[in-house]
């Protein structure tokens, strides 16, 4: 599918769905109310479907991103460019921390280079779908062209529409990039509005003369693009990253099928704003996997009005919140098919 063609197909949540997950909510043997967040997130999944109970969502897919940041050269991370296609072969092989979270879950895990500037090996979960060897310098010039940003984003409303054609009855956002915190920044300060000093973080853990460094980086490329939210593939042509454009696409893949797609952490929810940007309704489909420590991650989700599931201070990325929440989400739904009603099990209301 196109960028035209699937934001044509993303539609809003289902009332009747919801108002019957809300009911059925009520008639089960337990307290009103007692599943707290679980029980708007069944019935927010229940919008999605369209149905009541919704489908359950397993099996699932991480999708990891990969692609790597001409930015990288204005010093706004300690580590090298390599590790990012180094990390992609760790993912390829299993010995990453999201291919360990994938293990607990039962998640699969599907990495894609999208803009890994080093060519990769093969794997048999691994495709190559390079759309150019690594952005340009954002304080340069426009990191993408928009013929890029597009293409990126295709991609990732691509892979969305083979899992799902595949069986995924869920999809989690994974990335790698050395230095893609520094656009995921530039993301959320441009389609959100605040400064960038509000959403700079620290990234791999970079120490205050870095940090102070990295918010002047995203600034000078904020001033220089002065992107418009109103144009999201002009903003991530801008400032934006081979795997945040990617992602972005994504998301409104998993949207138009009307899958739920579960929000890692800031790469993922600077993703999650432009693809808000291009199909509002889109929002119905994602769930806020964690509330990531980096600062970005917390403005993009109270722009989305998301509430996350899990804040457990993580900033690794790769898709680790994400997968992590996964259960959390199945329960929610799984209420929904098993719980008895008080009529049917003998139990008496209030």
């Amino acid at each position: 599918m196109t960028l035209e063609t699937t934001l044509a197909a993303i539609r809003p949540a289902d009332e009747p769905a919801m108002a019957a997950a809300r009911e059925l909510q009520l008639r089960l043997t337990k307290p009103a109310g007692s599943l707290g967040a679980l029980e708007e997130l069944s019935v927010r999944l229940a919008g999605l479907a369209g149905v009541c109970p919704p489908p359950l969502p397993e099996p699932a897919t991480v999708a990891v991103f990969a692609g790597d940041h001409g930015v990288h050269a204005q010093g706004v991370s300690p580590w090298p460019q390599e590790v990012t296609a180094q990390m992609v072969a760790n993912f390829v092989a299993g010995g990453a921390v999201v291919n360990t979270f994938a293990r607990q879950t039962g998640a699969d895990v599907m990495v894609i280079d999208v803009g890994v500037k080093i060519p990769l090996h093969g794997g048999a979960n691994l495709l190559d779908a390079n759309v150019r060897r690594g952005t340009r310098d954002m304080t340069a010039g426009p990191a993408l062209t928009r013929e890029e940003a597009l293409a990126a984003v295709e991609v990732g409303i691509r892979v969305a529409g083979a899992l799902v054609e595949q069986g995924a009855k869920a999809l989690l956002t994974g990335d790698m990039g050395i230095a893609n915190t520094t656009p995921a920044a530039a993301l959320v300060a441009a389609f959100t509005g605040v400064s960038a000093g509000v959403a700079t973080g620290r990234g791999t853990g970079i120490d205050d003369e870095t940090l102070n460094h990295k918010i002047a980086v995203v600034t000078a490329a904020l001033e220089r693009h002065a992107p418009d939210p109103a144009d999201p593939l002009g903003v991530l042509a801008a400032v934006g990253g081979l795997e945040h454009a990617a992602l972005t696409g994504f998301i409104l893949g998993a949207a138009a099928a009307r899958v739920p797609v579960v929000i890692d952490g800031v790469i993922a929810t600077s993703a999650a704003v432009a693809a808000a940007a291009f199909a509002p309704d889109s929002v119905a489909a994602m769930v806020a996997g964690h509330r990531s420590a980096e600062p970005g991650a917390g403005v993009a989700l109270a722009h989305l009005g998301l509430e996350p599931l899990l804040d457990l201070g993580m900033r690794l990325g790769e898709g680790s919140g994400a997968v992590l929440a996964l259960p959390i989400v199945t329960a929610a739904v799984r209420v929904l098919h098993e719980v008895a009603t008080f009529d049917a099990a003998g139990v008496s209301e209030k």
